[in-house]
């Protein structure tokens, strides 16, 4: 007598070879009927196999669960109210892409799965090359090779059902497709409300619930609502009221869109196990990766998008940039002109308004920045640009999933760092989080614009694209680094998902652009205005100055000499008298500010650290800026307005005029901009380190490594420059 009976569904597509597996499993010993309740025809056969009952079903063929069709949810049903042992998805390995859908939707139903590719024979002859032990790992499903016609890979098919069903694996659990941020948010926040409301008791696994729900599944519905009572009415509700907004997010149905998801998904695991020697069917998208995912073009064409990215956020952005600059001047003028000179006064005008007017200036360009990330992300062009990564992320040990954090960094390295979640190795994962602050976050950028700006002009855009892919290629190195040594390990299989392109649509493009820049603004009212009014306190202390000169003399002497010069010049020479004046006395007064400011607490700070950023070409105040840096690199452009005592002024040569002044240098501006791309992390970055790693070793590690290259970089650009013959 066999010792133990097991259950096996068999599910696939219409002319997969499912019917001829089944024959060819059970051959006789079928039984024939109708489904109960309906007229579908439903098979069962019963065989022995290595001292095992095997009871196999034969499903209605579908070509997904999706309850569209009574086959369709014949299938599902049984699967999730019958529980079988195992289910074999019979996969037709001549039209992998199209069979994979159904393939993924019985991964996301939490049961034991394994994966037939049948029709072996028919893909070898088209020339298809399936990979099917990277089609395991990737799914982390059993895969075998089927030709059903043949009586080819059915006992080893058997016997992979039973070694499954009777081991104690369990289904993977978590997410089985990626979808995008926007559905995992929603999925997330209705996965959380329904174990709030059920304690998890429920027929079903809550994540697969939760997707069905936001797919209106009516017959998910349905049973939550027997299963829950009045709690299912109200997660039906929240299911509702977030299918709403994913609609108006997306202008589209969201279960539609989470086909397209699906899909993306699919498309990735194409592109890393199948070859073929022929030209197969392709789609629109398909078509538009041949020459976007290219091995040849498809790096150079990244690099131009972001070469044009950066282009276009300096050129456009400046437009803005001077209405905004203009605002800040004249509410710096009206305050001045409004209150007498007090310490209040000096406190808005040279703390609060030149600090935080330092950095507002540069909203348009974040507002761009981010508007082109937007369209990256939402066009389906972020994922290719991971894929078009990969290779060179195996270089380090990691692929490009890794890259998507490190992408995400553009933006804000604290929720890039968050995203390395979704690793599933932890020394990818810790790996990812130490080479992500390399990659140049938003908080950067000012810094860039006002020194490649002052110092570069036209050329700025593309000094800016190259900074940034500086920190591209040392992240690589880096990660090759500690690959090597630190972090020793094979990196985890990964599907590289690429969903289908769509054209965004200006509400959800302006939706992303706005969520990113919230952060910005919040800076703005918090840490960047305690930030400024730190740094003016220590510049503008102690108050009591011993000048070297008697300033005020100086300045009513020059008055003295134009006037007397005035009155007695013809009126064609009064102007260019007036401007020569002007001229001095602005000299005079930056001296003045610029001792006044070496004589602060801030300049004795200044002084003290100098040594160390002297060999950069960086003077006293760029190296208090950067020290400021470490809280948020925003404040670093307020500290460089306040120190330099440019009032907020983003202008490029009034800016350059100050900086010259100073002694900085196009070779030094360079490497101050080397400096900031590769230093320390700010604070919330090295928090999120803190607590994504879960030790304060790796934050360590991660802010001396980093400035130790970044004082390493900047040294070699500056003096290796110099050397040169570079100025």
């Amino acid at each position: 007598m066999p010792s133990r009976r097991l259950t096996i569904a068999l599910a696939g597509n219409p002319n997969s070879g499912k019917t001829t597996i089944f024959n060819a499993i059970t051959g006789t010993r079928q039984k024939v009927g109708n489904w109960p309740g309906v007229t579908v025809e439903k098979k069962e056969g019963i065989v022995h196999k290595h001292g095992y009952e095997l009871k196999i079903i034969d499903l209605p063929g579908t070509y997904s669960l999706t309850p569209f069709s009574i086959e369709e949810i014949i299938a599902r049903n049984y699967i999730l109210d019958e529980s079988p042992d195992v289910v074999i998805d019979i996969i037709d390995a001549s039209s992998l892409e199209r069979s994979l859908y159904l393939a993924t939707q019985l991964r996301e139903l939490d049961c034991k799965v394994i994966f037939a590719l049948n029709m072996a024979d028919i893909a070898r002859a088209r020339g298809m090359k399936i990979d099917s032990k990277k089609l395991s790992e990737l799914l982390d499903v059993p895969v075998v090779f089927t030709v059903g016609n043949k009586n080819e890979g059915i006992d080893k098919l058997l016997t992979q059902a039973i070694e499954l069903a009777e081991s104690n694996r369990q289904p993977q659990r978590g997410r089985k497709v990626k979808y995008s941020k926007d559905i995992e948010d929603s999925i997330l926040e209705l996965k959380r409300f329904i174990e709030l409301k059920t304690d998890k008791r429920l027929p079903y696994d809550v994540r697969w619930t939760a997707i069905k729900l936001l797919e209106d599944d009516r017959i998910v519905k349905q049973r939550l609502q027997e299963a829950a009572g009045l709690a299912g009415v109200d997660i039906i509700q929240l299911a509702e009221k977030l299918r709403a907004h994913l609609a108006d997010r997306f202008d589209d149905d969201p279960q539609i869109i989470m086909t397209d998801e699906r899909y993306g998904f699919i498309s990735g695991i194409i592109k890393e196990v199948l070859t073929s020697t022929t030209q197969q069917r392709i789609d629109i998208s398909r078509s538009i990766d041949l020459v976007l995912t290219n091995r040849f073009i498809g790096f150079p064409i990244f690099i131009f998008f972001i070469w044009a990215m950066f282009q276009l956020t300096f050129t456009l952005g400046d437009y803005p940039t001077q209405l905004i600059e203009a605002g800040v001047n004249l509410l710096s003028e009206f305050v001045k002109n409004l209150m007498p000179e007090t310490f209040l006064k000096d406190l808005l005008v040279n703390g609060v308004i030149a600090g935080v007017g330092s950095v507002v200036v540069f909203l348009p360009n974040i507002l761009i920045l981010f508007f082109c990330i937007a369209i990256f992300e939402d066009t389906g062009y972020m994922a290719r640009a991971a894929f078009l990564m990969d290779k060179i992320m195996h270089l380090i040990g990691l692929h490009g999933k890794s890259f998507i954090p490190m992408l995400m960094g553009f933006g804000c390295n604290v929720p890039a760092i968050m995203a390395a979640r979704t690793l599933e190795s932890e020394k990818d994962r810790i790996l990812t989080i130490l080479i992500t602050p390399f990659m140049s976050c938003s908080a950067k950028l000012p810094v860039y614009i006002i020194l490649a700006g002052a110092f570069f002009g036209t050329r700025a855009g593309t000094v800016i694209s190259s900074i940034y892919l500086v920190g591209i290629m040392l992240s690589i190195l880096t990660g090759r680094l500690f690959r090597a040594t630190l972090l020793k390990g094979a990196d985890a299989p990964f599907v590289m998902e690429l969903p289908p392109y769509r054209a965004p649509t200006i509400k959800s493009l302006l939706i992303h652009m706005w969520d990113r820049s919230r952060v910005f603004l919040r800076k703005m009212g918090g840490i960047i205005l305690i930030g400024s009014i730190v740094v003016w306190v220590l510049s503008s202390f102690p108050r009591n100055i011993q000048y070297s000169i008697d300033y005020k003399k100086e300045i009513n002497k020059i008055k003295s000499s134009y006037s007397k010069l005035k009155s007695k010049a013809d009126p064609s020479a009064i102007r260019l008298l007036e401007s020569m004046e002007a001229d001095e006395l602005s000299k005079l007064r930056m001296a003045q500010r610029a001792e006044r400011a070496e004589k602060s607490y801030m300049g004795h700070l200044g002084r003290a650290i100098a040594p160390v950023f002297s060999p950069l070409g960086i003077d006293w105040r760029g190296g208090v800026a950067l020290l400021t840096g470490f809280v948020a690199k925003e404040i670093v452009v307020s500290t460089i307005g306040i120190l330099h005592a440019v009032k907020g002024e983003a202008e490029p040569e009034a800016l350059k005029n100050a900086l010259s002044a100073a002694g900085m240098t196009s070779l030094s501006a360079l490497a101050m901009m080397i400096f900031v791309l590769l230093y320390l992390p700010c604070l919330a970055t090295t928090t999120a380190i803190r607590r994504e790693t879960g030790s304060y070793k790796w934050m360590f590690l991660s802010i001396g490594y980093s400035t130790g290259i970044a004082w390493l970089a900047a040294f070699m650009v500056y003096q290796g420059g110099k050397l040169l013959g570079f100025t």
